[in-house]
Parts: C-alpha cells; structure tokens; sequence
C-alpha cells in the first residue's frame, strides 16, 4: 500500500510509533506537525520518533509533498494521534498546513481517510467535527484501548488500538487478541 501517516501534536506519540513499526514492507510518506515534535520527545523520554529510511519525511509547511494532490495516487491517510485542533479544521475543509490539505484531497477523492482522535472529555464542538467528518466519509477510530485480551504493558494496550487501524488499512498482523479468539 502507498499510505501517509500524519502526526499531530495531541497525547499519543505511542501511538503513531507502534504504527510505523507495524507499516514495514508499505510505501509509506510521513507529516509531523511542530508541536507533534515536542509531544513525541516529551512522552518518548527525549527519543525522537524511530523512522526507517525508507519512508519519506515532509515539512508540515510544504505543499510540495505528492500527496496534497488529488492527481497523485495513494491509497489511504492516517492521522495518528489527531488533535481536536487538526480534526476540526480538516473537518471546516481549512487547508492551512500539509496535514490538512492532504486530508482534504483524501476526502474529495474518497480515498481512505483515518482519523486516530486522543482526547477525552469530548465537547459538543468535537462531536459535531466527527459527525461531519463520518458524513464526509472519514474513518473515526478514537484511541480508546480494550482490556478483554488483558494488556500486561502499556505496548500492548497501545497495540489494541493499532490493530484496529491496521484492520481497517486492510494490513494484516497480529498485534492483539480478536475477541473470543482461542489463546492459541
């Protein structure tokens, strides 16, 4: 698959690492925000996100990343974690940074559009911006883990949330448990 993964500056930056460790073997084209930078050396101990050479890296100001095009082809987008922020402006069709221009081509060239949200509480204003999202045709797969294969690490509570992104980008893996799956 030939997949963009977009990181933005909400909680999470697990998240978006376990994903690119479980993406070997796609073509994959990546887009951090400034603050998704920060966030990452904060919740990583200082680390910076571990990217293969093999996927390309673009500024979040430059709109001469492939992707911000509906003429280039790619297979789907992932935004992991998404702020409340980058939601809400991909869902007001603002174009104001790659991010958000390339969810915008996603979504006008119905291309598989996934949004990883990290929030909680929720406000009214960021139920309304997923309804809208869904009614545009985005995927909405908030980062809320499961419990039912009974996580020991925090990895593995992170990797209930990954295997359902991985399933809806179609990749196969074996990061958690299925539901009422035998153990062996």
């Amino acid at each position: 698959m030939k997949l963009v993964v977009a990181i933005t500056g909400a909680s999470g930056a697990l998240y978006a690492q376990r994903l690119l460790d479980h993406l070997r073997g796609q073509e994959v084209h990546l887009v951090l925000s400034d603050y998704a930078k920060e966030v990452a050396a904060l919740e990583l101990d200082g680390a910076k996100l571990v990217v293969s050479d093999d996927v390309v890296c673009y500024d979040n100001r430059s709109m001469r990343a492939p992707f911000v095009s509906g003429s280039a082809r790619f297979d789907a987008m992932v935004v992991i974690p998404c702020s409340m922020g980058t939601l809400g402006r991909i869902a007001s069709g603002t174009s104001d940074d790659t991010i958000c221009r390339a969810a915008d081509v996603f979504l006008k060239e119905r291309r598989k559009l996934i949004l990883v949200p990290r929030e909680t509480p929720y406000s009214l204003i960021h139920v309304r911006n997923m309804e809208r999202l869904l009614e545009a045709g985005a995927d909405i797969i908030p980062a809320t883990p499961s419990f039912y294969s009974r996580p020991q690490t925090v990895q593995q509570v992170v990797d209930t949330v990954v295997a359902r992104v991985l399933d809806h980008l179609g990749i196969e893996h074996n990061l958690a448990k299925r539901w009422m799956e035998d153990k062996s």
